[in-house]
């Protein structure tokens, strides 16, 4: 088991963060990690992670581990894959790579994985102390988290994150260096009117956090984007602590 912890940035105050988030309902924080942790995390993710395909089915949201991806046939996964597509058309669906942290986590899987060393932090007394400061939701008893990896061409359609009242703020954590504007792959906002009322290109250890529900989306990554859109994402909840 890996002894490596992750940390936070310690010249962060959340005060100055706080008054952005009560007014606009969101507010970015860049550097949140020092700069060894979100180091480590970069380089999990890119040489230590198995990637799942996740895609809406008829089924509902699923994840298709390698293993499950061998055993298929290319037919088969086209086909899911067009049926993504065309759920985007008219509704919500999705494309992207992730890996599931809290099951690998629960499973046994990866021991040490630099995000299963991530949830611990996000759970530990400090970081929920400075996330219940930053967006006054004092009831947040659980924050959750997984991986993605959005590739050329890959999407997530609008959506507002509703769920039964236990997600209280939904945050995402940039792990995409020197990423151009051109390049796609935005988290954008949209208003009653379906207009863009604001958006974040992908950035490096830079917290976005928001107030749920909220209606926004991740704009496709284009064909010729040089980097890979990589973060940790989940939400801020108020539902008991699984024991």
């Amino acid at each position: 088991m890996s002894e490596r912890t992750i940390r936070l940035n310690p010249r962060l105050d959340p005060r100055d963060y706080a008054e952005a988030y009560a007014r606009d309902g969101m507010v970015q924080v860049p550097d949140l990690l020092n700069q060894e942790s979100a180091d480590w995390l970069a380089l999990a993710l890119e040489h230590d992670t198995a990637w799942h395909l996740s895609l809406k089915t008829p089924e509902g949201g699923k994840l298709l581990s390698p293993q499950d991806m061998a055993e298929l046939s290319r037919e088969a996964v086209t086909a899911r894959i067009q049926h993504a597509l065309s759920e985007g058309r008219t509704g919500f669906s999705f494309i992207y790579l992730a890996y599931p942290i809290i099951p690998a986590l629960l499973t046994g899987k990866d021991p040490g994985h630099a995000t299963h060393v991530l949830l611990q932090f996000f759970n530990d007394t400090p970081f929920t102390t400075f996330a219940k400061a930053v967006t006054g939701e004092a009831s947040v008893t659980k924050i959750d988290a997984q991986a993605t990896w959005f590739r050329p061409g890959d999407f997530l359609t609008q959506h507002d994150d509703t769920g039964v009242g236990e997600r209280r703020a939904a945050y995402t954590l940039g792990l995409s260096r020197d990423w151009r504007p051109d390049w796609g792959g935005q988290l954008m906002f949209h208003d009653a009117n379906g207009d863009i009322e604001r958006g974040f290109k992908p950035g490096f250890n830079v917290w976005t956090v928001f107030k749920t529900p909220r209606m926004h989306s991740v704009a496709p990554v284009a064909a010729y984007a040089g980097g890979k859109r990589r973060s940790i994402t989940g939400w801020l909840r108020d539902d008991p602590p699984v024991k």
